[in-house]
């Protein structure tokens, strides 16, 4: 059985893959249904994003 842990918590401060653009986590919530967690960022509180389109900002 897969690990139900977050990779990101409120607050960190992540990248977005596609563009580059560095963001803060308002709020996450694990999606049941399929099995991940989706994500609230700041900047863009209108967009949800997924575990594996952000990544750790250096």
């Amino acid at each position: 059985m897969k690990s139900t842990k977050n990779r990101f918590n409120t607050g960190a401060i992540v990248t977005i893959k596609e563009t580059g653009e560095t963001v803060t986590i308002l709020k996450w919530q694990y999606v049941k249904n399929m099995k991940r967690f989706s994500y609230i960022v700041k900047e863009h509180p209108g967009t949800f994003y997924f575990e594996e389109e952000l990544e750790d900002s250096l």
